[in-house]
């Protein structure tokens, strides 16, 4: 699965700082997510890389909400934008 989403390691830090566990742990994005290696999905700190800074959290959300390139998340609009701009701080 090539997932988008980020997500942290086990002690619940991103590479860049804490994480909202209410959005990125409890909405399962650490099952396929690490912060610093792929698992199923590719690495917080490599989806940062690729996307911050670039104006492209409107693309990321339409890829999670569409399932295209990432399974089709059930979660609400308001859960991706947080979990977009957790990992892309």
């Amino acid at each position: 699965m090539k997932v988008l989403f980020a997500a942290m390691v086990g002690a619940g830090v991103l590479l860049a700082g804490p994480v909202n566990a209410s959005v990125l742990t409890d909405k399962g994005c650490v099952k396929c997510h690490d912060a610093e290696k792929k698992k199923a999905g590719p690495a917080v700190k490599d989806i940062a890389a690729k996307y911050k800074g670039k104006g492209e959290e409107a693309a990321l959300l339409a890829k999670l909400k569409d399932g295209k390139g990432h399974p089709k998340s059930k979660e609400s609009e308001a859960d991706l934008k947080a979990a977009i701009a957790e990992m892309l701080k």
